[in-house]
């Protein structure tokens, strides 16, 4: 028996006992984790097909180990302006191993280490605060993350720690999981002072705010 599900944003064709390598996620090492966005299941010539997913299947897997995949090289160049920049990147991953997969009549998952940061009586509208998606990496769906949490303002964002926002967006969606925000407050805090041609000098040299 087999499963195409979605993890962190991606999808996987998955078997029992199976180790997957997937964009890092929230939780320990040996912490035991469920994902019910299960696309396709097949049992033999029994094949089920979900609109986009099957109601009550699930996939449960443990968290085997944290790590970092191999090291990419980005080179970046902007002709006739005498710019070059040479950067690695190692993309933060997590393996994990399937332990169950359910086709039908499973509960529904609850998020791996999803810990709201701030509580909130209700969602504060974007349009009251700065527009976030100026800091590199972070888009409409990330944005809509941070401002339902109460970080609406480049202020508040600054102030936060990288460590904090990841548990925000892993706990807004798992399609958010694969954001690295380390540089987000730095981006915030010039952007709060004004300062933005140094935030311009920065964000030439990032990749997805990394």
């Amino acid at each position: 028996m087999y499963a195409i599900v979605e993890i962190a944003g991606q999808q996987f064709k998955v078997a029992k006992d199976q180790k997957v390598f997937v964009h890092r996620l929230a939780g320990n090492e040996g912490d035991v984790i469920t994902f019910d966005n299960v696309l396709l299941t097949a049992d033999g010539d029994q094949i089920t097909v979900g609109a986009p997913a099957i109601e009550g299947a699930q996939v449960g897997a443990k968290i085997s180990r944290h790590l970092k995949g191999d090291k990419v090289i980005v080179f970046k160049k902007k002709r006739r302006k005498g710019y070059r920049k040479k950067n690695g990147h190692r993309q933060s991953l997590t393996e994990i191993v399937i332990e169950s997969i359910v086709s039908t009549g499973a509960k529904p998952a609850k998020k791996a280490a999803a810990k709201p940061v701030a509580k909130k009586a209700a969602p504060k509208k974007a349009a009251k605060g700065d527009d976030l998606k100026k800091i590199e990496g972070i888009g409409p769906k990330a944005a809509e993350a941070l401002t339902n949490a109460g970080i609406e303002t480049f202020a508040k964002l600054a102030k936060a720690e990288p460590a904090n926002i990841k548990e925000i967006l892993v706990a807004a969606s798992s399609r958010l999981a694969h954001l690295e925000p380390g540089t987000w407050p730095q981006q915030a805090q010039l952007a709060a002072d004004g300062n933005w041609d140094e935030l311009k000098v920065l964000q030439d040299k990032l990749d997805g705010g990394k």
